[in-house]
C-alpha cells in the first residue's frame, strides 16, 4: 500500500517529537539511579495513570483482542477482563502498602519480607527471571505484533519492521530513563486512542460492511456479539467465564496484572508523590484499561469478520506474508490497510505509539531489575549513581537485542498470552498473602516459582501435555489445563511453606513496623512481640483490608457496568444501556464515599 505525504509527515513528526522529549529529559534522568528509574518520587496520579494505559496498549493487545473475538466472540475477551479484580484490589488495597515500602523495585521488597540467603536468592534469581526471560517473551510478542503490521501495510520484510522500530524506541529509552518514558507516553496515550477510535469509525461504515446496523446481524458476526458466553455450552461458559473468574485472576501471574500489584504498575505506584496519587494512578489506569479502550479493537475485529471471513481469505488478499505468520491476529491489521490518506498516518502513527509505549516501559522495568536486584547487589554493592546508570543503559540495549532476535522467531501472540498465563498459574496467591500472613517465607514462593515453570514446560514441550489435556483422548478436559497447574502448585508451597521454618522474629517485626499492614494473619507477631516489650503495631493505622474491599467490589461493578453500557449503547440495545449506565452511576457515588473514607484513614 502507498503512504501519502501527509502520512509520512505525520509519522515524522511523531517520531521527532518523542525523540526530542528523550534528548531534553536526558540530562536529568541520568543523574542518579533513582531519577533514572523512578523520576525522584514525584510523579502525580494523572501522569502515572495515563502512562500505565498508554504502556497496556501495545501493538499486540489489538492483534490479540481480533484474534478472540474471531475465534471466541467478544465474550472471549473474559480471559483477560477478569483480571479488573486484581486491578481492583491493587487499587484500594495494594497500592498504598507499595508506595508505604519505599523501595526502588517490587523485587527488592523480597528482601524487605523475607531475611536471609533464600531471600536473596529469589531477588537475584527473579530479576533474571522476570527482568529478562519473561520480559523478553513479552518485548518478543509486542515485536511480532509489529512484523505483522509492518508486514501487511508497508510490505516491510522482518527485520526491517524490528530494526527500524526497534532503534528509535531503544534510543530514547536508553537516554530518557522513566521520566522519558512517562512523558512520552502523555503524547503516545493520545495518539494511540484518536488512531484507535478514528480507524474503528472508519471501518465499520466502509460500503463492505455498512456501518454498526448491518454489521451486528451480518450471519458471520451474530454469534460473536455477545458479551457474556452461550450459558448453553458448558465447555465455553467453564472455559470462558468460570475458570477466569473464580480462578485464573486470582491465583496467575501476568505482566501488567499481578495479584498484588508489581512489575511496571508497581514501578509507578512506586514514583508516586504519595499513597493517594498511587491510588489514583491505579484506578485512573483500569477504568481506561477496562470500561472503556478495548471497543475500538473490538468493532474492528468484528467488522474484519465481514471482510476476510477466514485465515484464507487473509491468505488470499496479502499473498507475501509468510506461512508461519499467518492467523487470526492478521485481520486487524488487514483492515487497516482500508484506511484513506492522513488516517492511515495517524493510525500508524498510533501503532508505531502504541508500540513505542510498551516497549520503552518494559526496558526501563527490566533495566530496574538488572541494576538494582543483580548488579548492585550481587556484583558491585559500591556501584557509583553513574555507574549504575551506565549499567542501565547499557542493559535496556541488551535487554531490546534479545528480544527482537526472539520476536522473528514466533508466530501467534495468543499461543504467547497463553503460554505466561500458564507459567503464572498457582503463585498469584501469594502474592495477595505475603503482605497479610506472616507464616509465609522466601521458600514459599521459590518451590511455587519452580513448580509452575517445570509443569508448564512439561504441559507444553513434552507428551505429557497430550496425555492429560489432548481433545480427545486426554485423561482430562482441556480447560482444565491452567486448574491443573495451579492446583497442582498450590499443594506444593503450601506443603513447603509448613516444611520449613518461618522468617525470624527480627525480619517479621521490622517488616510489619515499617508497612503496618495489620488484621488477624499478623496477630501472632504482634503478640509475640509485646510480649518481648518490643513496640511494632502503631495504634493510630486503621486495618483498611476490609474498606479496601467494599471499595473494590464497587470499583468492579462500576467498571464492568461501564464497559456492558458501552457494548450495549453500540448494538442498540437502549433500555439495556440505559439500566447498565444508571447502576454505574450509582456504584460510582457509592464509591466516591468509600473513598474518601479510605482517603481519610491514609492521611
Amino acid at each position: 500500500m502507498e503512504l501519502s505525504t501527509l502520512d509520512y509527515s505525520l509519522i515524522i513528526g511523531f517520531f521527532t517529537i518523542v525523540l526530542a522529549i528523550g534528548i531534553i529529559v536526558s540530562k536529568k534522568s541520568g543523574k542518579n539511579s533513582s531519577e533514572y528509574f523512578l523520576s525522584g518520587r514525584t510523579m502525580p496520579w494523572w501522569l502515572l495513570g495515563l502512562s500505565m494505559v498508554a504502556t497496556t496498549f501495545s501493538t499486540d493487545t489489538p492483534n490479540l483482542v481480533t484474534d478472540i473475538v474471531r475465534t471466541d466472540g467478544v465474550s472471549g475477551n473474559w480471559v483477560w477482563w477478569c483480571f479488573l479484580i486484581t486491578g481492583m484490589l491493587t487499587v484500594f488495597i495494594y497500592a498504598k502498602l507499595w508506595r508505604k515500602s519505599n523501595v526502588n523495585t517490587d523485587l527488592e521488597f523480597y528482601e524487605l519480607r523475607y531475611g536471609g540467603k533464600p531471600a536473596r536468592f529469589l531477588r537475584k534469581f527473579r530479576a533474571v527471571y522476570l527482568g529478562v526471560i519473561f520480559n523478553v517473551i513479552t518485548m518478543s510478542a509486542v515485536t511480532l505484533a509489529a512484523i505483522k503490521i509492518g508486514g501487511i501495510m508497508l510490505g516491510l520484510e522482518p527485520w526491517q519492521t524490528v530494526v527500524g522500530a526497534g532503534l528509535i524506541t531503544v534510543t530514547f529509552s536508553a537516554l530518557g530513563g522513566f521520566k522519558g518514558v512517562v512523558y512520552t507516553d502523555f503524547l503516545l496515550f493520545f495518539v494511540a486512542m484518536g488512531g484507535a477510535i478514528g480507524a474503528a469509525y472508519f471501518l465499520v461504515n466502509i460500503p463492505e460492511v455498512g456501518g454498526v446496523t448491518k454489521l451486528i446481524v451480518h450471519k458471520n458476526v451474530t454469534d460473536k456479539l455477545s458479551i457474556l458466553p452461550d450459558f448453553n455450552n458448558t465447555n465455553a461458559i467453564i472455559t470462558l467465564l468460570v475458570i477466569p473468574l473464580a480462578v485464573q485472576w486470582w491465583s496467575s501471574w501476568y505482566p501488567g496484572a499481578e495479584p498484588g500489584g508489581g512489575g511496571y504498575i508497581a514501578q509507578r505506584m512506586l514514583a508516586a508523590k504519595d499513597e493517594n496519587h498511587a491510588i489514583g494512578a491505579t484506578f485512573f489506569f483500569n477504568i481506561m484499561h477496562y470500561a472503556l479502550r478495548p471497543w475500538p479493537w473490538i468493532l474492528v475485529a468484528l467488522a474484519s469478520l465481514v471482510v476476510y471471513p477466514d485465515i484464507a481469505s487473509i491468505a488470499e488478499a496479502f499473498p507475501n506474508v509468510p506461512a508461519d505468520k499467518l492467523g487470526h491476529d492478521l485481520a486487524y491489521s488487514a483492515m487497516l490497510t482500508k484506511l484513506p490518506s492522513g488516517l492511515l498516518g495517524l493510525v500508524l502513527a498510533s501503532l508505531i505509539a502504541a508500540y513505542m509505549s510498551t516497549i520503552s516501559t518494559q526496558l526501563n522495568w527490566g533495566s530496574s531489575y538488572l541494576v538494582f536486584d543483580f548488579y548492585k547487589q550481587q556484583i558491585n554493592p559500591n556501584a557509583t549513581e553513574k555507574r549504575l546508570v551506565a549499567v542501565g543503559r547499557i542493559s535496556t540495549i541488551i535487554l531490546m537485542v534479545l528480544s527482537a532476535c526472539l520476536a522473528l522467531l514466533m508466530q501467534n501472540a495468543m499461543e504467547v498470552f497463553e503460554m505466561m498465563l500458564l507459567f503464572g498459574s498457582g503463585t498469584g496467591l501469594i502474592f495477595i498473602l505475603r503482605w497479610f500472613w506472616w507464616r509465609l517465607n522466601a521458600w514459599t514462593e521459590i518451590s511455587a516459582m519452580f513448580a509452575s515453570g517445570v509443569l508448564s514446560i512439561a504441559l507444553k514441550v513434552t507428551p505429557f501435555g497430550d496425555y492429560l489435556f489432548a481433545a480427545k483422548t486426554g485423561i482430562f478436559p482441556e480447560w482444565f489445563e491452567i486448574p491443573f497447574v495451579m492446583l497442582v502448585t498450590t499443594i506444593i508451597w503450601v506443603v513447603t511453606t509448613f516444611m520449613t521454618k518461618p522468617e525470624s522474629k527480627e525480619v517479621l517485626n521490622s517488616f510489619y513496623k515499617k508497612i503496618q499492614p495489620g488484621g488477624p494473619g499478623w496477630s501472632k507477631v504482634v503478640n509475640d512481640a509485646k510480649a518481648d516489650n518490643i513496640k511494632i503495631d502503631d495504634p493510630n493505622e486503621k486495618w483498611s483490608v476490609p474498606s479496601g474491599i467494599g471499595a473494590m467490589v464497587l470499583g468492579c461493578i462500576l467498571i464492568y457496568t461501564c464497559m456492558f453500557a458501552t457494548g450495549s449503547w453500540i448494538y442498540g440495545e437502549t433500555t439495556r444501556a440505559i439500566i447498565l449506565t444508571v447502576i454505574a452511576i450509582v456504584s460510582g457515588l457509592l464509591l466516591a464515599k468509600a473513598w474518601n473514607k479510605i482517603k481519610k484513614n491514609i492521611l
